[in-house]
């Protein structure tokens, strides 16, 4: 992971916990701890995901996270 992949993910960390109200922490659990959406979409589809808005990434992530049952 490069420096901006490393900074896109805490954005995305960061904005999805305010999203859910909750903290970075267990955003990050979730996608790391419980799931392998940070190594296995997060990561892998920086490039064209950073291109997005903050409302499509927060949205598109957190919609996964649905589907997985890691979010309500």
């Amino acid at each position: 992971m490069n420096q901006n992949e490393l900074q896109f993910a805490v954005f995305c960390i960061e904005s999805i916990a305010e999203h859910l109200q909750t903290n970075g922490a267990n955003v990050y659990t979730k996608l790391t701890a419980e799931s392998d959406l940070m190594d296995q979409y997060i990561i892998p589809f920086y490039d064209a995901l950073h291109t997005q808005s903050k409302e499509y990434i927060v949205a598109d992530i957190v919609g996964i996270m649905q589907k997985e049952g890691l979010a309500p």
